[in-house]
Order: structure tokens, then sequence, then C-alpha cells
């Protein structure tokens, strides 16, 4: 509480500024405050109180911005005129006055925020010229002053001010646009990077088995390239759309375990059971193949015999799900601390947020890995 006082403490030097500027001017004759509401006070205070402490709370900043200074210097110049001209005239709700307050209200509003008042000018005179038009014409052409704070009183005036919440909830919307608009491209530079650390990480793996055939000069070398080459292309072409059918996945893992089984010598028992898929489902390109090089990784080339992998893709009315199981031997195992898995619950947070879910089952000899998607995330 005390750094956030410490950090903020310019907006509380702003409030205890304008309370004792208020009733100096009031005192004066310069402005008069409304003894019966003091809720317009409280508010009155808060909106200039905030005024206050901005250029004391940005200082620094504007020390480097003294063009942007000048100009705000020269709005409440015409501000205190405005003040100035209508306690000279002593006249209720003189149109002069008016004319300035706006000049100034919308000079403030263009410095703050200059691409908002560009984009949406249109909207903004079209709202408030017709307010101020009916207003002069309530003021000068309805019959003496009289006539006017009978009109006022029985429809008050606040109604002038009615559109500025609206603009507000406007501008609001644009920001809010403007921050999910910023996410979604740092999402997207993110995915791109971890997908370029992704397909180095699987093809370094690869070649070292490609390495281990042509050294015994194994007449499966070149079956090895062609898929190697096959899975490649998929890589790089299919890897960097947002979504790919689910049956070209499932063609991308069984080129994955056949070049694993031209391998290995040792016996491993694979099943991939994908009977129970929609093969017009979409997902995310590259999620299910590093559950699958992580199960080769550590349980398979922890065994010298017996080893398994067992594959289940299926779905129900709302989910996608990928199973993966397999065993390992727990004295040859070690924790994995590698990029790929650490790359896959990073891009599925980004791409499917709170619709997938990652769990994992680990007993004494066994891995189960069990990732939930939901369908048309």
């Amino acid at each position: 509480m005390i750094k956030f006082l410490k950090k903020y403490k310019a907006f509380l030097i702003g409030f205890i500024i304008i309370i004792p500027i208020f009733y100096i001017l009031d005192s004066i004759g310069l402005i008069l405050l409304p003894e019966e509401r003091t809720y317009e006070i409280i508010i009155y205070a808060i909106i200039w109180g905030v005024l206050i402490a901005l250029p004391i709370h940005n200082f620094n900043y504007l020390k480097r911005k003294r063009k942007m200074v000048l100009k705000v210097l020269y709005l409440i110049a015409l501000f205190f005129i405005a003040l100035l001209v209508d306690s000279y005239m002593s006249m209720p709700d003189n149109p002069i006055t008016f004319i300035l307050l706006i000049v100034f209200w919308f000079g403030f509003a263009y410095i703050l925020i200059p691409k908002f008042i560009k984009k949406y000018w249109k909207l903004i005179t079209l709202i408030y010229a017709p307010l101020f038009l009916y207003f002069i014409y309530l003021r000068l052409f309805s019959g003496g002053l009289e006539a006017y704070l009978k009109i006022k009183e029985d429809f008050p005036f606040y109604s002038f001010f009615l559109p500025i919440p609206i603009l507000f909830l406007v501008w609001l919307f644009e920001q809010w646009k403007w921050i999910q608009n910023l996410k979604a491209e740092k999402a997207k530079t993110e995915i791109s990077l971890l997908r370029s650390q992704i397909n180095p990480h699987f093809f370094f793996n690869t070649l070292n088995n490609l390495y281990a055939l042509t050294i015994k000069n194994s007449k499966q070398a070149p079956e090895v390239i062609l898929k190697l080459s096959d899975m490649m292309r998929y890589t790089i072409y299919e890897g960097e759309k947002e979504t790919v059918k689910i049956l070209d996945e499932i063609d991308y893992l069984h080129n994955y375990i056949e070049l694993h089984k031209i391998r290995y010598k040792k016996s491993v028992d694979i099943t991939f059971n994908h009977s129970n898929i929609d093969p017009g489902l979409n997902v995310a390109p590259l999620l299910y193949i590093i559950l699958l090089e992580n199960a080769f990784k550590h349980g398979v080339e922890t065994l010298s015999e017996n080893a398994y992998i067992n594959i289940y893709l299926f779905e129900d009315n709302d989910f996608i799900y990928f199973k993966i199981k397999n065993n390992f031997d727990p004295k040859e195992a070690q924790e994995s601390n590698g990029i790929g898995l650490h790359n896959l619950k990073r891009r599925l947070s980004l791409l499917y947020k709170e619709k997938h879910q990652l769990s994992v089952d680990r007993t004494k000899n066994t891995h189960q890995t069990t990732l939930k998607i939901l369908k048309h995330a």
C-alpha cells in the first residue's frame, strides 16, 4: 500500500491543491459552487484533481514534450479566459462562455487522444452540433431569460453532456480492441518462434538416426531419406498453417513411427489406434509429434526389450483426445528438461487457452500423457 501511495502521490497532491483553489475562486466570484449539491463539488474536484495530478505524475515525460505542454498551458489560459468572460458579463449560461469551454474540452481531448478524435470527429460533430444549436436557440430565441430559465428548470441542460459517457465508452472499446490486437500479434509472433524451435529439435534427432544407418551402409537409408524429406516438406509448408486436417497429422505420425522402426533392431510393440476419429477434423499442426518423440526418447531408448508405445486418437461430442502410453526403465530414465515439451505447453496455452488440458500419469515404469482439445476451438 505504501509503495502504491508513493507511486501515485501526485494524484493525492492534485486533490489537496484543487480544493482550496475551488473555494478561493468561489469567494472572489469567478465560480459558483452549488452548496446544496455536494456530489457535484466532489465530481468536479476529482476531475480537476486528476488534471492537476497528471502533469506532476508525468513530469519527466513532459520535460521531453515541451510543445504539448505549451498547448496544455494555452488551453488552461483559455479556460480562465472563459471564467473571466462569464464573470464579467454576469449572464447565466453565457453562450460565449459555452463556446470557449467547448473549445477547451475538445482541445484537451485532442491532446490526450488525437487518433480517437480524428477517427470519430464526424460522430462527435453529429452529436454535439445539434445540441449546441438547440442550446443557442433556447438561450437567445426562446423568449428571454425568464422563459429560458423556466425551460431549463423543466428540462435541465445537463443533457448537453450526456454524449460524454457514450464517447468515453467508444474510447474504452477502442482501447480494448487495440489491446486484443496487440495480444493476438504477440501470440502469433511467439507461436512462430516456438515452431522454429520445435522443427530443428525434431530433425536433429531424426538426422542422428539417419547418420547411424549410413555408418552401417544400411539399405534402408534411402527409404529413411525419402520419409524424412516428406516430413520436412510437411513441417515447412503445413506447419506454418493455423490448422491442418487431422488425417495429415496422423500420416505425419505414421512416418515418424516407421522411421524409428527402421532404426531399431530390438522389438518394439507400437500400436496406433485412430479408427474412432473424423478425418475431416482440424487441429493445430505439430502438436502430437512432441509427445510421440518423448515416448521414444525417454521410454523405448531406455529399454533393451519388451518396449511398447500405445497411442489412441479419438473424439467424443466435444473434445479430441490424444493418449500415449509407454514403459521405461526406471534405472535409466531421467527427468526431461528439453525444449520440446516446454514449447508444446506454451503453444497450447497460446492456441487453445482454456480450451485444452494436458495431463500426465506416471507410475514406477509407465508413463501416460493425455492431451484433450476442444473441437472447433
